[in-house]
């Protein structure tokens, strides 16, 4: 059986999505960033980079959401959470690497400043920057990345969850989510899959 650490409010809500996507076996360790779980010696032993998501496997553990997005499809093939052809596959992850390594960015300067300076002005700085940031990064998505009616056309994959994910930060961030028309219809019809539904009721429990 697999085991994800999670933390809600986190990137990892997207593995989570795609595991119960899957249909897969797995236990969930609900763990407070806030509190700082993600840096007790416990969990540093499982991921020393101290942060979620971490999947344990049966070979080993994985880090970084669009590694787990890759396996979670690989060892589910039956659930279809990729696209078969090879092309369509690589524009997934193509997608999914620009969620992690742009849009998540961009929104972690609102939080993680001290990464990336030392001077509280600057974290003022970075922090007014986020909506101008994000609402760049959604509109690129929404004009040039997203196929419809999910994000890579007819079929729905684990980018889906993902960027589910990452566009339920806006409002938090201070941004209008309703100005991106069709993508706030996808969120929307994401949230109504039965596997987010069961999710999102364990976070309101």
């Amino acid at each position: 059986m697999m085991k994800l650490f999670h933390a809600w409010g986190s990137c990892s809500l997207a593995s989570l999505i795609a595991l119960e996507e899957a249909g897969a076996d797995y236990e969930l360790v609900v763990m407070s960033t806030r509190e700082g779980d993600q840096r007790r010696p416990e969990y540093l032993a499982v991921n020393p980079k101290g942060r979620v998501p971490a999947l344990v496997t049966d070979r080993g553990v994985l880090t970084e959401t669009p590694a787990i997005l890759a396996y979670i499809p690989e060892t589910h093939p039956q659930a279809r959470l990729l696209p078969e052809d090879a092309w369509a596959r690589a524009r997934a992850h193509a997608f999914m690497s620009y969620l992690c390594a742009t849009v998540h960015v961009a929104h972690a300067h609102k939080h993680r400043g001290y990464r990336w300076a030392t001077q509280e002005s600057s974290f003022a700085d970075m922090t007014a920057k986020v909506p101008e940031n994000e609402i760049e990064c959604f509109r690129l998505i929404e004009a040039e990345m997203f196929e419809g009616p999910w994000v890579m056309g007819e079929d729905y994959s684990v980018c889906d969850g993902y960027l589910f994910t990452l566009f339920g930060w806006l409002e938090g961030d201070g941004v209008d989510p309703t100005q991106f028309r069709r993508l706030h219809e996808h969120w929307r019809r994401v949230g109504e899959r039965p596997a987010v539904r069961k999710v999102l009721a364990q976070m309101a429990a």
